[in-house]
C-alpha cells in the first residue's frame, strides 16, 4: 500500500471538554453551570445521567497526560470551565480553579505536548444565564473579562488559544430547540445568542492579544457539507438555508465582517438587527480556524419523513430558525452508532471551500470522530474497527486537502476518552481510550494503538 505522508510539523492531537470529563462539580470553589442545571433536570439527559463525576479527570489528569504521551500526541485540546475560574461568572477569581489548569498545562509541557485550551465549550455560569444568558449583550463582555483572567494566568506558557467552540450548538440547540443547556425555546433569543457568542469571541481576542501579541488566537466552528436531496427547487432552497444558518452565518461574520444577506432575509421576521460596529469587533484577525466535522447534511424542502439522527433523544423542536420546514433525510451512506452518516468527502468539500471562498489562514481539524455502543472483550480491550476506519477515511481526506493546497496544520481526534456525551449521557462512546465508568479504569482501544502508529510514522 502507498503511504500517505503528512508534512513535517503536522499536529497530532486529541480533544476533550471540561464538563464532559472533569467531574468534581462542587469541589474547590467551582460554581454551577447551565449544564449542571440542565443535567439535573429530569427528562433532559438520557437515563438521568449528569457530569457530576464524568471520568474524574480533575483528580486523574496526571495519569491521563501519561496516556496521551503513550499514544504520542503532540497536542491536546481541552476546555476550561468558566465556573472553576469565576464561580459566579464574574467578580472574584477562584485561584484553586486556575491552579488546576496551571498544573495541567505544566504536566502537558513536561510531556512535550502542546496545550490548546478552549475558553468556552458550552458551560455558561448559571448566574449569567439567570441574568439573561447569551441572548443578553452583557454576557459577551463578561466572557471577555473571563478570557483576560485565564490568559493572565496561562498566557506565558500557552501559545494557541481557541475562544468559542461550536457557537451554532450553543446558540441554536441551547436557545432555539432546547435540546442542550439551558434548554430554552426562543428563536429570536437564539439569534441574539449566536451574535453575542461571536461578539464575545472578538472582545476576548482583543483583550488577550493586547496582553500577548505573540500568542495565536482562533475559534472552532462546526461545519457541514450540505446537499440537496434532489434538484427540485424546494430542495435546493433547503440546502441554501441550512448551509446558510449552519456554516455561513458564522464564517461570514468571523472572516468577512458581515452576515449573509440571504440568511438575514430568512430570519427577518424575528427582529435580528446586529450593529455594524459589532461586526468590526467580531472580525478580529485570526491566527487559525478550528473546523469540527462529523458528517454531511442531506436536506429537502418538500413534505415527507425526516430520518436523520438528531442531537438529543428528547428532540421535538427545530433548531433551524427561519427554516423549520426543512427535513433532514437519509443519504444512503453507512452510519456511526450515533446515526451520523460517514462521509469523508464532505470534509474535503468543507476544507477546499474554506480555502476557495474565505481569507487564507491556517486550519486545524479541532474535532473529528465517531461514537459507537462498545463493549470490551473478555480481556478488557475494545476492538473498535469502525472508529479506525472512520478516522482513516477522514485523515485521507485531510491529506487530499493538503495536496490541493489547503493550509491544514493539524488534526485533533474526538475524543481522547469516553465521556459524558451531552444529552445522550454515557450511552455513546467517542473515546480512543475506554473508560469503565464504575471503576474509572482507562484502557487503550485498538484505535488508540493504531493512532499511535500513525503519529509515529507521520503517515497513513
Amino acid at each position: 500500500m502507498t503511504s500517505l505522508e503528512f508534512p513535517p510539523g503536522f499536529g497530532w492531537g486529541a480533544a476533550t471538554a471540561a464538563y464532559q470529563i472533569e467531574g468534581a462539580w462542587d469541589e474547590d470553589g467551582r460554581g454551577p453551570s447551565i449544564w449542571d442545571d440542565f443535567s439535573h433536570t429530569p427528562g433532559k439527559v438520557l437515563n438521568g445521567d449528569t457530569g457530576d463525576v464524568a471520568v474524574d479527570h480533575y483528580h486523574r489528569f496526571e495519569g491521563d497526560v501519561g496516556l496521551m504521551r503513550e499514544v504520542g500526541l503532540t497536542a491536546y485540546r481541552f476546555s476550561i470551565s468558566w465556573t472553576r475560574v469565576l464561580p459566579a461568572g464574574a467578580g472574584e477569581v477562584n485561584q484553586a480553579g486556575l491552579d488546576f489548569y496551571r498544573r495541567l498545562v505544566d504536566r502537558l509541557l513536561e510531556a512535550g505536548i502542546a496545550p490548546w485550551p478552549t475558553l468556552y465549550h458550552w458551560d455558561l455560569p448559571s448566574p449569567l444565564e439567570a441574568a439573561g444568558g447569551w441572548p443578553d449583550r452583557d454576557t459577551a463582555h463578561r466572557f471577555a473579562d473571563y478570557a483576560a483572567v485565564v490568559h493572565e494566568a496561562l498566557g506565558d506558557r500557552v501559545r494557541n488559544w481557541t475562544t468559542i467552540n461550536e457557537p451554532w450548538c450553543a446558540a441554536f440547540l441551547g436557545y432555539a430547540s432546547g435540546e442542550h443547556a439551558p434548554g430554552r425555546r426562543d428563536g429570536a433569543a437564539s439569534l441574539r445568542a449566536a451574535h453575542h457568542l461571536m461578539l464575545g469571541h472578538g472582545l476576548a481576542v482583543e483583550a488577550m492579544r493586547a496582553r500577548q501579541p505573540a500568542n495565536r488566537f482562533g475559534a472552532a466552528v462546526n461545519l457541514y457539507a450540505v446537499s440537496a436531496a434532489s434538484g427540485h427547487p424546494d430542495d435546493l432552497d433547503a440546502a441554501r438555508r441550512i448551509d446558510g444558518l449552519q456554516n455561513r452565518f458564522f464564517l461570514d461574520p468571523l472572516l468577512l465582517g458581515r452576515y449573509p444577506d440571504d440568511v438575514l432575509a430568512d430570519v427577518a421576521d424575528l427582529g435580528f438587527a446586529p450593529a455594524d460596529a459589532d461586526l468590526k469587533t467580531i472580525a478580529q484577525p485570526l491566527d487559525h480556524l478550528g473546523v469540527n466535522y462529523y458528517t454531511r447534511h442531506t436536506v429537502s424542502g418538500r413534505p415527507g419523513e425526516a430520518t436523520q439522527a438528531v442531537s438529543s433523544p428528547f428532540s421535538s423542536h427545530s433548531p433551524w430558525v427561519g427554516s423549520g420546514h426543512v427535513r433532514f433525510v437519509d443519504g444512503g451512506r453507512p452510519a456511526t452508532g450515533m446515526g451520523w452518516e460517514i462521509d469523508e468527502e464532505g470534509l474535503l468539500e468543507v476544507l477546499t471551500r474554506l480555502h476557495r471562498e474565505y481569507p487564507a489562514l491556517p486550519l486545524h481539524i479541532t474535532e473529528n470522530g465517531a461514537g459507537y455502543d462498545e463493549v470490551p472483550d473478555a480481556g478488557g480491550t475494545v476492538h473498535d474497527e469502525g472508529r479506525i476506519d472512520y478516522v482513516r477515511r477522514h485523515l485521507t481526506a485531510c491529506h487530499r486537502a493538503i495536496a490541493a493546497g489547503v493550509p491544514l496544520r493539524g488534526y485533533f481526534v474526538w475524543s481522547l476518552l469516553d465521556n459524558f456525551e451531552w444529552a445522550w449521557g454515557y450511552g455513546k462512546r467517542f473515546g480512543m481510550i475506554h473508560v469503565d465508568y464504575a471503576t474509572q479504569r482507562r484502557t487503550l482501544k485498538d484505535s488508540a494503538r493504531w493512532y499511535a502508529e500513525v503519529i509515529e510514522r507521520g503517515a497513513l
